[in-house]
């Protein structure tokens, strides 16, 4: 049965694509609230969307969305629910408002409400002076944002939103953030935000469900996830690298790499830069910088998914 405090819930979900298992016996809760998704591509996110919408039917465990079951309700949840796909899915030949309004009409809204809503909507996400337009000739940033509109016209209970800053520039990506932020945070609507960026899931949710390999790995609190359970320092040294790593996680520190030439190392409790000092002198290797810095979901992520 599902919890009374939970929007989502899986429990021993697995999905099965011939020899593929997308889901491996995957238990989750998903919070009121925003919940991010978070994982590699091909981890199973959007194949734990299609299994929640219904689309999907597993092959073992059960499923609740708003205290429906899965199995037995699907069409009951996809009415309360709005679902922004990852891939396009506009009507060629239809305007946006058009479009829109049709998606509100699919979801039961009388023709004059969905129309009404269709413009709230659209001007809401940022497309009021090109409703009009046909959505073929929008561009990616903007199908993205009609696709956040078809999933709002009804007002749903809770929004799934499959990689919704796809293709698009960084000011676009920005603003797409900014709404989701705004609808979570401003307008108290429920959603799962699926997605391979860790700043997108950092920056709009307070909760996270990881993923990896169709397994989930971590789940809870962003903020307790990044509880510091000692400390973490940025690191750059002069010498042989892998060896000092293999050190440092011989002597119990988390380590992995960052874009730049920086690592970050997490130092247990009970030990501190010393430590680090007396590892580096160990194995005749010369510290450039050292400076502390603060978990990340990044750490999370790294450590969740067993990166090096």
């Amino acid at each position: 049965m599902a919890e009374s405090s939970a929007v989502v819930q899986l429990d021993h979900v697995t999905v099965t694509y011939g020899a593929n298992r997308a889901l491996r016996d995957v238990s989750a809760v998903f919070r009121p609230g925003a919940v991010g998704l978070l994982g590699p591509n091909g981890a199973g996110k959007s194949t734990m969307l299609k299994a929640l919408l219904g689309f999907v039917r597993p092959d073992q465990g059960t499923m609740h969305v708003l205290d429906l079951d899965v199995a037995r309700e699907p069409l009951a949840i996809r009415a309360r629910l709005g679902y922004m796909p990852e891939t396009d899915a506009h009507i060629p030949g239809m305007n946006a408002v058009s479009f829109v309004a049709y998606c509100g009409q699919l979801a039961g809204l009388p023709s004059v409400d969905a129309m009404q809503r269709a413009h709230e909507v659209l001007y809401y996400v940022g497309l009021g002076e090109a409703r009009y337009r046909n959505v073929e000739t929008y561009s990616t940033g903007m199908k993205q944002r009609i696709k956040l509109a078809q999933a709002l016209v009804h007002d749903p209970d809770l929004l799934f939103l499959d990689e919704p800053t796809n293709g698009m520039d960084p000011k676009g990506r920005q603003e797409m953030l900014d709404l989701i932020r705004d609808l979570a945070h401003n307008k108290n609507v429920n959603l799962i935000l699926s997605s391979h960026l860790l700043p997108d899931v950092e920056f709009t949710c307070e909760h996270v469900v990881v993923m990896d390999k169709g397994t989930v790995v971590t789940q809870g609190p962003i903020q307790d996830l990044k509880a510091p359970r000692g400390q973490v320092y940025e690191l750059r040294v002069k010498g042989d690298e892998a060896a000092f790593l293999e050190t440092l996680r011989a002597a119990g520190m988390e380590c992995h790499a960052t874009d730049e030439d920086v690592m970050r190392v997490f130092v247990p409790n009970g030990q501190n830069q010393r430590a680090l000092f007396a590892l580096a002198t160990r194995e005749g290797v010369q510290v450039r910088h050292l400076k502390p810095s603060v978990p990340t979901l990044e750490d999370v992520f790294a450590k969740a998914i067993g990166e090096e």
